[in-house]
């Protein structure tokens, strides 16, 4: 019966934490429409519920029904995968990232994070670089080679940042003496 445990406890997790960041950011956009139309003098969005709480939800209904354009002179699978793993690896970086302390739920102490590796940080590193990929294969997949000459160096620019941004991690592990981005954000709180 422990292994059912050991089994669901982090798909749960994982589910959850990809609602809470689908629904962040379909909030945070919400909040920026509406500052963006305080600065224009106007409402914003305010139409979809009360004080427009359920614009994101409308969006994505939207979204969802809107007609899918694509190019006659494109490879379609690599075109359509080449977002998916962008925001992919964006989703798999929040998998080490420990939100909290563990939790006593049901009789059971439950991190609240979905892997704690001890390589915590250099996972990050590499899964943000795979971000890249994903510009390449959608530059790659047009059959145009100015959009390819643009895809390889947006890529080599997302790549470039990687180097200082390793740079920076390099004294906090120093400082903690460990890659484990829980033991770092234990180190942090005392």
């Amino acid at each position: 019966m422990d292994w059912v445990a050991e089994f669901w406890i982090p798909v749960i997790k994982a589910v959850v934490l990809v609602v809470v960041l689908l629904l962040s950011g379909a909030y945070a956009t919400l909040w920026e429409r509406k500052i963006c139309g305080r600065f224009a003098v106007r409402y914003g969005p305010n139409r979809a519920g009360p004080l427009g709480l359920f614009q994101p939800m409308a969006d994505a209904v939207k979204a969802i029904f809107k007609e899918e354009f694509i190019p006659n002179h494109v490879d379609k699978v690599i075109y359509l995968m080449g977002p998916g793993i962008s925001y992919a690896a964006i989703l798999i970086t929040f998998a080490v990232i420990p939100f909290g302390p563990e939790v006593n739920l049901f009789g059971k102490q439950v991190g609240l994070w979905i892997g704690d590796v001890n390589v915590g940080l250099l996972y990050l590193l590499a899964i943000a670089g795979l971000g890249s990929y994903g510009i390449v294969l959608g530059g790659w997949s047009s059959n145009n080679k100015y959009s390819l000459l643009g895809a390889l160096r947006a890529a080599a620019q997302m790549i470039s940042y990687e180097l200082p941004m390793g740079l920076a991690l390099v004294s906090v592990v120093l400082v903690v003496g460990s890659l484990s981005v829980r033991q770092i954000v234990d180190f942090q709180g005392g």
